[in-house]
């Protein structure tokens, strides 16, 4: 991989914590880190348009491998132009390998060595996702960042189940790696995995780094543990993954857990968390959590969150809301959508900030000291 193409500059370590301020290059652009990255499942952040994505500050989106495996196909994307071309998103994006549904389609897989048997969880027809269909699909999607197919394993699991998941993983992004076919336009990461054991942790890094990835993501985190243990695995990852290369937590949304990753040193996280709670109703706010719903909000003319700048904020009451949601209105779900993933990279723009004035510490406590919380609090939502 050329530098030109794919690397993270690091500008600043805050003296303070040891965390990174960086500038991820990629060829759609380039984009701040720490970040949170929107999920987009189907090439599509649900009822957003690219134009509010990007008003809310988002650099990268994420969308699933497996899903637009299935639907529309990687053959139409790739016939389109690629991820950016199909959805008009003209900023980088980042695919997952399906890794993630061998743990949330459990009931309707097989696991082998050659890769992973699927029942179709649409219509029932028999899938099989191998590392190197996994590559050869999200070549044809053509996100800037793509990952390497592995096992997301559940918690909890014992250590020799988890041991011979490791292993078999490793042995995937191998195989994964030399199936690649566009290295200099997309960047290939391994994804560090073990559980809560330090040394599978450790044997996991290493050997991905010894396969000199372009980045590295830290896996097998938000499925079922405690934050505590969460913290434990990103702890048990970082410190044998390189400096100079990206470091992303999958599938991580809570804003304290987000807080604690950039303390840890991780650079990019994702989650489907602050949109799939909007549709629902609920409010990542400077208040703490919010339901729109309740009746409390039924003469409240004021804006959602009064310390927020996004659209919904300056546009729109919690009253109004309230009557959207209550008639489950789609612009209920798409004004709280956009306010809550504009809550959470206005987070990290926050803390890009105070890594640059090295008081990255104080401004976590801070943030931690306003919304109640603690290092292993559960609730951070």
């Amino acid at each position: 991989m050329e530098k030109k193409n794919f690397y993270l500059e690091i500008k600043h370590i805050c003296k303070q914590t040891g965390a990174r301020y960086g500038i991820l290059h990629t060829p759609h652009g380039d984009v701040e880190t720490p970040m949170f990255m929107p999920v987009g499942t189907l090439a599509s952040v649900k009822f957003l348009s690219p134009e509010e994505i990007k008003e809310i500050g988002s650099g990268v989106i994420l969308s699933n491998t497996y899903h637009c495996w299935l639907r529309p196909g990687e053959d139409v994307v790739a016939a389109a132009g690629g991820l950016q071309k199909f959805m008009n998103y003209d900023g980088p994006m980042l695919t997952d390998s399906g890794g993630f549904q061998v743990f949330s389609l459990a009931d309707n897989r097989k696991i082998k060595e050659e890769g992973v048997y699927f029942k179709n969880h649409i219509n029932g027809d028999p899938l099989f996702l191998s590392p190197e269909k996994s590559i050869e699909i999200q070549n044809k999607l053509g996100a800037d960042i793509i990952m390497s197919f592995d096992e997301c394993p559940p918690y909890p699991a014992t250590y020799d189940y988890m041991k011979a998941s490791v292993e078999r993983t490793l042995r995937w992004a191998e195989r994964g790696k030399a199936a690649h076919k566009n290295p200099d336009t997309q960047a290939l990461f391994g994804i560090v995995q073990g559980g809560e054991y330090e040394d599978l942790r450790r044997m996991s890094a290493e050997a991905l780094t010894k396969m000199d990835f372009p980045g590295y993501s830290i896996g097998g985190t938000s499925v079922g543990e405690s934050k505590e243990t969460m913290y434990k695995m990103i702890d048990y990852s970082v410190k044998y993954l390189p400096e100079d290369k990206p470091r992303y937590l999958m599938g991580v949304g809570s804003y304290d857990a987000i807080l604690e990753g950039i303390l840890r040193g991780v650079d990019m996280f994702d989650c489907v968390l602050p949109t799939r709670i909007a549709r629902h109703g609920t409010v990542m706010s400077s208040e703490g959590r919010i339901n729109i719903k309740k009746k409390q909000y039924e003469y409240d003319f004021g804006p959602l969150d009064k310390e927020c700048d996004c659209y919904t904020c300056k546009n729109f009451t919690r009253a109004y809301l309230r009557h959207l949601h209550r008639c489950d209105e789609g612009l209920g779900k798409r004004l709280l959508s956009i306010h809550n993933l504009r809550f959470l990279i206005h987070i990290t723009e926050q803390a890009r900030e105070a890594i640059k004035e090295d008081r990255y510490g104080d401004f976590k406590d801070e943030f931690f000291k306003k919304y109640g919380l603690n290092s292993v609090d559960s609730r951070g939502f």
